[in-house]
């Protein structure tokens, strides 16, 4: 197993460590539901520096990310990020992915699924017949998402960039805690508000943030925040979770992407996607809560009312918040429109279920 450049924090701070992607990460410290709260009403600290991160250089970068993602990118200017995603050829999700854009034109960052780093850098480097430069950087970067409706009033005193006032979907880059050339942006994974913080691995650089984040937010009470709350988090808010809600197999139109699928540009499989927008898409990606006591999980058998089997969930829990079983997964069309009744399988019991809204509430 690999380690972040926080492992020893996370030790100290009394983590239940596991295996995720390859790397030794913090599943939880004092408990799943306190510390979802903690960044649902406060702020809290992940670190995701397991994930991915490629810089694509040159006149031509533009159009390599172009033709392998969905979303126009070429709407982006300096200071912008974009969500996107990698199809493949047969229209599915090789990866879902942010866009970042450094220079216009000219410098881009795309960060990608610590699980995909491999997959994604060589469908890129395969498509990639225009020699643009690209540099993985994985490896030597650190990322800290500080989550929650006051992680910008912390961090805030730690930077002259005004992160009080960071739009959503944008970010910039300064001094940080004293360390230069950091990269903060807001485009969250949990709904909470708050910012990611991007900087090279380098020296004293990952104990000097670590430390000044939590010296800074000791008296609002900031705290570590493991994978397992950022995941409750994320699957209230209905954003999806790669291997879990997409995959190679499903497609963004029918994870309910059809807003970051842009058919006014070049892209692979393009004409499988238009071909499915026109005639109709058979699955969906659906949201719902339990009626019935029970907890859906990955893999159970979804149901209609007369016993055949419609779909399958794809993420469930007990929300936190809301105090009650969600859950998300892809059902036939026809069982998809809000407040549909269905029947999830759990322990060889058929409970009921009801589509709802996402995100949930």
């Amino acid at each position: 197993m690999k380690n972040t450049p926080f492992t020893s924090k996370h030790i100290a701070a009394g983590a239940r460590m596991l295996e995720f992607a390859g790397y030794n990460m913090p599943i939880s410290y004092t408990g799943i539901n306190e510390e979802h709260q903690a960044v649902r009403k406060n702020a809290g600290v992940f670190d995701v520096s397991h994930m991915g991160e490629f810089i694509l250089k040159g006149e031509n970068a533009l159009d390599l990310i172009q033709r392998t993602t969905t979303n126009d990118a070429s709407k982006l200017t300096k200071g912008k990020a974009q969500y996107s995603c990698f199809p493949n050829e047969q229209g599915g999700i090789i990866d879902d992915l942010l866009v970042y854009c450094i220079e216009e034109n000219k410098v881009y960052m795309l960060v990608v699924n610590a699980s995909n780093i491999d997959k994604d850098w060589n469908w890129l480097q395969k498509n990639n017949d225009k020699q643009v430069e690209m540099h993985n950087i994985s490896d030597d970067t650190c990322l800290l998402a500080v989550q929650g409706p006051n992680a910008t009033k912390v961090l805030q005193s730690l930077t002259e960039m005004d992160i009080l006032n960071l739009k959503y979907y944008t970010f910039a880059k300064g001094m940080f805690a004293g360390v230069e050339n950091v990269l903060v942006s807001a485009t969250g994974y949990t709904g909470a508000g708050g910012v990611e913080i991007y900087f090279e691995n380098k020296k004293d650089n990952a104990d000097k943030i670590w430390d000044a984040i939590f010296d800074a937010g000791s008296a609002q009470g900031i705290q570590p925040i493991g994978l397992a709350a950022r995941d409750t988090l994320r699957l209230e808010m209905g954003y999806c979770l790669y291997g879990n809600d997409i995959d190679d197999t499903t497609s963004p139109l029918e994870a309910g992407l059809g807003w970051i699928t842009k058919f006014n540009k070049d892209f692979i499989a393009k004409d499988k996607l238009q071909t499915q927008k026109q005639e109709g898409i058979q699955r969906k990606l659906i949201g719902f809560e339990m009626i019935d006591r029970g907890i859906p999980r990955h893999g159970y058998e979804i149901f209609d009312k007369e016993g055949n089997k419609i779909g399958y969930v794809t993420s469930g829990t007990q929300s936190p918040s809301l105090n009650k079983a969600i859950g998300m997964g892809y059902v036939e069309n026809n069982y998809s429109s809000i407040d549909s009744e269905i029947f999830i399988k759990v322990r060889e019991k058929q409970l009921k279920g009801s589509v709802v809204k996402i995100p949930f509430s």
